[in-house]
């Protein structure tokens, strides 16, 4: 679905006549079907790359192919008609609904290709008594949704979501997530450029750290974890009435428990989050 190769972008010269480079030479590919995250910092290059891919920003260096076909050739209605984009900034009509941002989008696509605007709000369970009143009224989160919307609303075979869960609260992240999953079994690509390490953690197949516009890590969430975890356990148990916790490698549990103990209350094991897998290998949080 996608092909990058050696892919490069400057902004050209800042104000003290350095080259602004902001990608440097990075390589992936992401698969028909797959949910592929793209994560890193502020500053690090992951929205430069997206706008790359989605052909707002022009003038790259290396090979970047969507579709099969070189991104410099395929910018056509065509190509928008196959794509489906949420900004991280709600890109709506203020003075518009809900409903009359969805059918003036609407219009620039085929209309066999179309989904019912009502159906999609239903399904993103957004406010019936909202859907006529204009977006300047709505909360972040009712914006964030409207935009889902407009993103599928044209049922795209290539789906680019920038902070997805962005101004929701934790029933509306789990119902975006429910969501994005639910595309990928219809068999739609999805490229998440996100800061929120637990949807990366939950929704992607795989995952490429991103920093300084260099690519620094790029695997399946589960094999970051098992790669850089150091297998230890933490056990809380009970002896002789009192409580004890104790952490030992997890290859020590193989014959039993290695110390006096009446009873287990629970093994837990110390496996890193992604997160803490990140600044291993970048030095830097995600904020």
């Amino acid at each position: 679905m996608i092909e990058v190769k050696d892919l490069t972008f400057s902004y050209g010269k800042g104000l003290r006549g350095k080259d602004k480079q902001a990608l440097r030479g990075l390589n992936f590919t992401v698969g028909d079907g797959e949910i592929f995250g793209f994560l890193g910092p502020n500053g690090s290059g992951k929205s430069t790359t997206q706008k790359i891919l989605t052909g707002i920003l022009k003038g790259h260096g290396g090979m970047v192919s969507v579709f099969g076909k070189d991104l410099r050739s395929v910018h056509t209605r065509e190509f928008y008609q196959k794509i489906g984009v949420l900004f991280e900034f709600p890109y709506l009509y203020a003075n518009l609904s809900a409903l009359d941002n969805l059918h003036y989008f609407s219009s620039f696509y085929p209309k066999e290709q179309l989904r019912d605007a009502e159906e999609l709000l239903d399904e993103l369970e957004f406010k019936k008594d909202f859907r006529r009143k204009p977006v300047s009224s709505y909360s972040k989160g009712m914006r964030q949704r409207v935009s889902m919307a407009r993103a599928l609303i044209s049922s795209p075979k290539l789906l680019f979501l920038d902070e997805p869960t962005s101004g929701l609260d934790p029933s509306g992240a789990v119902l975006f997530r429910r969501i994005i999953e639910s595309e990928r079994k219809k068999g739609t690509t999805v490229f998440v450029t996100t800061h929120n390490m637990l949807d990366a953690d939950l929704l992607c197949d795989r995952v490429a750290f991103i920093a300084g516009g260099k690519m620094v890590a790029l695997d399946t969430p589960g094999n970051l974890k098992e790669m850089n975890g150091n297998h230890s356990v933490v056990v809380n148990y009970l002896y002789q009435g009192r409580r004890g916790e104790k952490t030992m490698e997890a290859s020590e549990l193989k014959g039993g428990v290695p110390f006096p103990c009446d009873e287990l209350i629970s093994v837990h094991s110390k496996e890193p989050t992604l997160e803490d897998i990140f600044i291993r290998y970048t030095g830097r949080g995600l904020s």
